[in-house]
This record gives C-alpha cells, sequence and structure tokens, in this order.
C-alpha cells in the first residue's frame, strides 16, 4: 500500500499528500465537494522525480480526506487558533462540509483509519530514516507539499511562491535551513518565506531531531508555480521545469552537506 522507492543517497523525499485512492464506501460518504479531492497536492511527485540521483521517497496512495499522514495521530491541531483541518478532515481548504449530512466517521472509524493507512506510512518513513541514518551518519527528510495559492479561510493575501518550514528552525541543523532558504531567495521571480503560515507540519515536527543527526524540512509551494489552480488541475510543463531546476539545485546541495560533513 505505501510506495517505498529505496535510493542509497541520504535524503529522504515525504510525499504524504498526492494520493488520489479514496476506498468506496467512504466515497460514497462523500458530498460532491468531498468527491472533487480539490486540496490534493496535485502532481507533486511528478515535479520532483529525477531531479535528485539515489534519493528516496516514500509516498501514501490514500488521499488526505481519508487521513492526513501529516498530522498527529492524536489529532492535536498543529496550529493552534487559526483555521486548519484535522487527522480525518470533515471540511476543505476553503472550510465547506466534505461529508454528506450523518456520514461523517465517528471515534471507532477514525481509530480504523488511523491504524490502516497513517501508522504503516510512518512505519515506512521511520524505517527509510534509520536506514538512510546507518549509511551516512545523518539523513534529511525533505517533506514535499503544494497547496492553492489564495485560500482565504487558511491565509491571508496570495501565499509565497516556496513556503519552508522547519518547526522555527528546531527540526534541522542551521545549514540545512540556510541552505534551501537561501537558493529559494535567490530564485529569480519566486517570493519565499521562512517559518511563515507553513513552519512544518506534525512529520517535520516528529521526525527533526537533528541532536540525532536526523534533519527533517518542509517545502510548500504554491500550486501557481507548476500548475493550473483550478479544475482540471492541469500540471504546466513550461512553468514547472524552470521549477524543478530550482528544486534539483536546493536537493543537490543539501544531498552535498551530508556528504562533505558540513551539518553543523
Amino acid at each position: 500500500m505505501i510506495e517505498v522507492r529505496q535510493g542509497d543517497g541520504p535524503i529522504v523525499l515525504g510525499l504524504p499528500h498526492t494520493g488520489t485512492e479514496v476506498p468506496e464506501d467512504l466515497r460514497r460518504a462523500l458530498n460532491d465537494r468531498g468527491r472533487a479531492l480539490a486540496d490534493t497536492d496535485w502532481h507533486i511527485h511528478q515535479l520532483y522525480d529525477g531531479l535528485l540521483d539515489g534519493v528516496t521517497t516514500v509516498r501514501t496512495p490514500i488521499h488526505r480526506y481519508v487521513i492526513d499522514v501529516n498530522r498527529a495521530p492524536d489529532g492535536a491541531s498543529l496550529y493552534p487558533g487559526q483555521n486548519t483541518t484535522g487527522l480525518c478532515p470533515l471540511t476543505d481548504f476553503d472550510g465547506q462540509p466534505i461529508y454528506r449530512d450523518g456520514q461523517q466517521p465517528d471515534a471507532e472509524e477514525i481509530a480504523w483509519r488511523r491504524d490502516t493507512y497513517h501508522a504503516p506510512y510512518h512505519a515506512a518513513l521511520s524505517t527509510e530514516l534509520a536506514r538512510v541514518r546507518a549509511k551516512h551518519g545523518a539523513a534529511i527528510l525533505y517533506d514535499c507539499h503544494s497547496i492553492r495559492s489564495v485560500i482565504p479561510y487558511l491565509f491571508d493575501n496570495t501565499l509565497p511562491d516556496f513556503n519552508i518550514g522547519s518547526n522555527s528552525s528546531t527540526s534541522c541543523a542551521p545549514a540545512v535551513e540556510k541552505t534551501v532558504d537561501e537558493i529559494c531567495r535567490a530564485a529569480p521571480g519566486y517570493s519565499t518565506v521562512l517559518n511563515g503560515r507553513f513552519k512544518g507540519g506534525w512529520t517535520t515536527r516528529h521526525y527533526g531531531r537533528p541532536d540525532q543527526g536526523l534533519h527533517a524540512i518542509q517545502m510548500e509551494l504554491a500550486q501557481a508555480t507548476y500548475m493550473a489552480e483550478t479544475p482540471p488541475w492541469s500540471y504546466d510543463a513550461a512553468k514547472a521545469e524552470p521549477l524543478r531546476a530550482h528544486l534539483s539545485y536546493i536537493l543537490n546541495a543539501l544531498q552535498a552537506l551530508v556528504f562533505t560533513g558540513d551539518l553543523s
């Protein structure tokens, strides 16, 4: 169920939100808005494909409306006091219900989804990070995300193109954060923010233990940088290729930090 592609390098890409699979019984419980799956991180696995030799990837094909594997398993909010979506979302990013009346998951259903989909994803991710760290002495988890650039329910105005999250500079070594931030800010025509609206999800916060050789950083891309932000959510190769060049530069630079021992 969990798609793992093992590489021999020190970088692991997390792909938690690119899946579009929804079990049929759950799909019947969703309303038309839910079935549209509008909050998918569309095409992210395609965008990152082939950017770094030897990279490891961990992906779940299950859609985030089934369960969000980038949320705490106990359902605790990542951003207390701000609008967000939960472990098993009941609304979309616009704050609108995604279930038919009376069809929302109860506590038993949520527990089943957690055991069936959330736990296996993180078991695979943990295994790959441990393998990579054992081989290289350090591992960098680069968590790959994207979102529409204008969502008033979640944030004001237009989102920057590159949204870097390091849990307020705690989930990775300073060199990791600095490398990603400097490359993004040097990219002509793109805007960047560090630890802005998106500081890193549960994955980044949970695995980022730089004192133990585990470094985690999240990249939330504005979808306008590589695709159409309206249905049918088409991939735009003309936009994507320049972006892919910058993303490849980031991943190769992070890998070099491990190979050269410059993670301090």
